[in-house]
């Protein structure tokens, strides 16, 4: 360890032990040393404060997380009910989606928000002409994003112009675009998926099955996945042609979102039970029954399927056989869907609140109340959690890390400065010799 015995930079000498050894040093070279170390550790610092770039940010852009809706994501989670900010739009919100340090969320005032994820300033707001429950979708720099007004809009993601908008023949209600391949699927209440350009806006092709839908599309390698409400079916399309591959009949009416991974397609029902079906050919693999509806979309990490119930609970099930691995009892309806991160589940519930779980064993990490029910998904990026509430709030929950540009602003000059001293005093000291 280095230790300074006597003297300081303003002295003729300093007087140095490294470990069990004196050294005296003149006070140049002792200048030079103390601004080297300072160099390095300023250097220190900046590495372990500077997260991932902004190009390996595990963003969360679209509803569920992505378009397979595995509502998981790579970015650890907020270990603390710790707010980092909330913005009041003064009624309810729909689920959030979260891309290049920028929060997208609709709302029942008419308006699709964005906003300053670190400090929850707003950047903009487009007025539609209906309510928007649909959870906004953020790719190539635009937004999409559905509306009660039966319009689905395209909207430029830095400034909120639009771009275009596509009229359905009926409110696009609860269900929120899926973007992939440049093509934008949608469910609307006039019994209808549609796939339309995403650069256009022109309708590629239009599916119209039984019931309405309120369900998200899940797009996995060539195919759409979707629920149906009236007709209570499961829907696998063609993602190219929108010809349909096959159908699964429920009990009840499916609001739930499928979520695919591994082969296999995970939904909840009005019939109280939670679905896999085998994405190739619709055939049943496993059912769970819960003890009342399932309209919260499943969460598919490490093995396991959660989701939440109107029976107030919320279910942690293996996904190779559907067998009940915990469950945990809120105090309200969990219509809001689950997003895994870091190890933790975090839901929200009609209760007011908000929930953090461990995700093994489906213990209380810690809650949070809002002002009134917490219908919206959570999106979790980069240890901060942002959901929506129906008291008209959005919140980001947890601990805001450094971003890369405030770690290099914080090195770099720190850097130079140290660089140029030394320099300085090393040509003072060479002058000083030669006179």
């Amino acid at each position: 360890m280095l230790k300074i015995l006597s003297g300081s930079l303003l002295s003729r000498h300093v007087d140095l032990t490294f470990g069990e050894r004196a050294v005296r040093l003149s006070k140049g070279v002792a200048s030079i040393l103390m601004l080297f170390l300072l160099a390095v550790g300023t250097f220190a610092i900046a590495c372990k404060i500077q997260p991932a770039s902004a190009d390996t940010v595990d963003w969360w852009p679209m509803f569920h997380h992505d378009a397979n809706h595995s509502g998981a994501s790579t970015s650890t989670g907020p270990n603390t009910n710790h707010i980092l900010w909330e913005y009041s739009a003064n009624i309810g919100l729909s689920s959030p989606a979260v891309f290049d340090s920028l929060v997208y969320v609709g709302s029942d005032d008419s308006n699709v928000y964005c906003l300053n994820a670190n400090t929850g300033a707003e950047v903009w707001a487009y007025p539609t002409g209906g309510t928007v429950y649909s959870s906004p979708a953020v790719v190539g720099g635009f937004v999409y994003v559905g509306s009660l007004d039966d319009n689905v809009y395209c909207l430029n993601a830095a400034n909120g112009s639009l771009v275009w908008l596509y009229t359905t023949g009926g409110q696009v209600v609860d269900s929120s675009p899926a973007v992939v391949g440049g093509l934008v699927y949608v469910g609307s209440s006039d019994n209808s998926v549609y796939c339309v350009n995403a650069t256009s806006g022109a309708l590629v092709w239009r599916y119209v099955g039984g019931g309405e839908v309120d369900s998200s599309p899940a797009v996995v390698g060539g195919f759409v996945y979707v629920g149906s409400y009236n007709d209570e079916k499961v829907y696998c399309l063609n993602a190219a042609t929108g010809s349909l591959v096959w159908s699964y009949t429920t009990r009840g009416p499916v609001d739930s979102s499928p979520a695919v991974s591994g082969g296999f397609v995970y939904v909840g029902s009005d019939d109280e039970k939670v679905y896999c079906l085998n994405a190739a050919t619709g055939s049943l693999v496993w059912s769970y029954s819960t003890t009342s509806y399932v309209g919260s979309s499943p969460a598919v990490a490490g093995g396991m399927v959660y989701v939440g119930s109107e029976d107030n609970d919320v279910y942690c099930l293996n996904a190779a056989s559907g067998s009940l691995v915990w469950r945990y009892a809120t105090h309200g309806a969990v219509t809001s869907s689950p997003a895994v991160a870091g190890g933790l589940v975090y839901v929200g519930s009609s209760d007011d609140d908000v929930y953090c779980l461990s995700a093994a064993t489906g213990k209380l990490v810690w809650s949070y109340k809002t002002g009134d029910a917490v219908y919206s998904s959570p999106a979790v990026v980069n240890g901060v959690l942002y959901v929506g509430s129906t008291d008209g709030k959005i919140y980001a929950l947890g601990v805001l890390t450094a971003t890369p540009e405030f770690s290099m602003y914080l090195f770099l000059p720190l850097f130079m400065m140290a660089t140029l001293l030394a320099a300085f005093v090393f040509r003072r000291k060479r002058n000083v010799k030669t006179q």
